[in-house]
């Protein structure tokens, strides 16, 4: 799934990605950004993740840098 970061508390390690393909939020949750290549992450910046669980407590794990698709 790719996304684009809506906000993020690097002090806390929570935030939201806005989905591309239906415009929902996905929940960062403290650790998520655990094994990735990420330390912090910045509003607006286009990530790819994979989902982990279903309906309202599904969140992002496994982020990677996204793709502008050029």
């Amino acid at each position: 799934m790719q996304g684009v970061v809506k906000v993020y508390d690097d002090s806390t390690g929570v935030g939201i990605i806005v989905r591309d393909d239906d415009r929902s939020e996905v929940l960062l949750k403290p650790g998520s950004l655990d094994g990735s290549m990420f330390r912090f992450l910045r509003q607006g910046q286009r990530v790819r993740f994979d989902l982990h669980g279903e309906g309202a407590d599904a969140y992002a794990t496994n982020l990677r840098f996204g793709s502008d698709g050029y």
